[in-house]
């Protein structure tokens, strides 16, 4: 074969080849895109309304935005489906796909589940008890207490919530003595210590607490926040707000899935569950302090609210009261203790160099605001 002719040869074959390739690519371009359907995750929050709602529709806007069509969760509104108190078991049988709430309200499961959100303070503040939960052993700790309990949960935690308000009282609470004898709500280890200092607790929803003061059913009550607390009318039934406590002086939010449902899902929307809740870690509390201050500024200049910061000898009473409940707790329960443990260990390093690094920041607040 002459070189003229084997030259026209190859480009012959390689035209080809190419308008072989243009029809395919058009075929592929014709046909019809077929969506594939959307996971849909049905997830129940704690909250019927107020800032915690809007915080858990921020996590699911987040994760509906990255999952671009793949994965979408319908929020429901507090018990939708079943009580806040069912949630938990909801999600372990599969009646769920997840819930929004926070560990305090599964406390009754076991002690140690309120340290995860409830528990003492180590000198931490939520910010610390997250980076231990992520970064300290804390995870590992929560995974193992979901093995002993036999429960198919997957859990995230985000949402450094500041330290909750001692709460509202029918007068000012000027020194430890005036504690005792009170009827007072809480929830999770913080009824336990309370008690300790000789209060009378009861455990109520966060709806019933506003009607629960006024008829005299209790004495006083902390719920979390200035625009939650607003929300529920604390300001109609008492006009003095105690603020700074250790009785849960850090608390985040859980995230929880039913762990079948969740590891049957792609890993990347696994991921897009898990790291979108880490992003609503930092909205949280960018978005929620402004909202507490401004709320709290309405409570004092609209509604006559006296505020006040919660005596020394009531908190130093507080710390001596966790004392007693963690070591009765710990005697009882190995679990609780290792959990103590890990907690200690991790606080008493990272606090070091925080507490050595940190300005005093209420000097400089001073110096620019009196």
């Amino acid at each position: 074969m002459s070189d003229k002719k084997d030259v026209s040869r190859r480009k012959f074959i390689r035209t080809a080849t190419v308008a072989g390739a243009g029809a395919a690519a058009a075929t592929t371009l014709a046909a019809p895109h077929v969506a594939k359907a959307a996971k849909i995750l049905k997830v129940q929050a704690a909250w019927g309304g107020g800032i915690f709602l809007e915080n858990a529709k921020s996590y699911v806007d987040r994760v509906n935005k990255m999952a671009g069509g793949s994965l979408k969760i319908d929020l429901l509104s507090v018990n939708s489906v079943v009580k806040t108190s069912q949630m938990q078991d909801a999600v372990h049988r599969g009646v769920l796909d997840g819930a929004h709430y926070v560990p305090a309200y599964w406390y009754s499961k076991s002690p140690a589940a309120s340290l995860f959100g409830t528990g003492p303070c180590f000198g931490w503040s939520a910010q610390e008890m997250l980076g231990w939960i992520h970064y300290g052993g804390g995870k590992e700790l929560f995974n193992e207490l979901m093995g002993s309990l036999g429960l198919n949960l997957v859990s995230f935690f985000n949402s450094p919530m500041p330290a909750q308000p001692l709460g509202w009282f029918k007068e000012e609470i000027k020194d430890v003595s005036q504690m005792k004898g009170l009827k007072y709500r809480t929830v999770g280890l913080a009824a336990d210590v309370l008690n300790e200092m000789g209060m009378s607790v009861v455990q109520l929803p966060g709806g019933e607490i506003q009607p629960a003061m006024k008829s005299g059913l209790i004495d006083a009550a902390e719920f979390n926040n200035p625009t939650s607390d607003s929300d529920f009318g604390m300001q109609d039934v008492s006009k003095d707000y105690h603020l700074a406590s250790f009785h849960q002086s850090q608390e985040a939010f859980e995230i929880t899935f039913n762990k079948k449902t969740f590891d049957g899902l792609a890993p990347e929307l696994q991921s897009i569950l898990e790291y979108a809740s880490e992003a609503e870690n930092s909205n949280f509390y960018w978005h929620n302090t402004l909202r507490y201050a401004d709320d709290l500024i309405k409570l004092k200049e609209e509604h006559g609210v006296r505020v006040h910061r919660t005596p020394d000898s009531v908190m130093a009473g507080q710390l001596k009261a966790w004392d007693v409940v963690v070591d009765r707790i710990s005697a009882e329960d190995p679990f609780f203790a290792k959990v103590v443990e890990s907690q200690k260990t991790y606080a008493k390093k990272v606090m070091d160099y925080l507490l050595l690094n940190q300005p005093d920041y209420g000097l400089a607040y001073k110096h620019h605001f009196g």
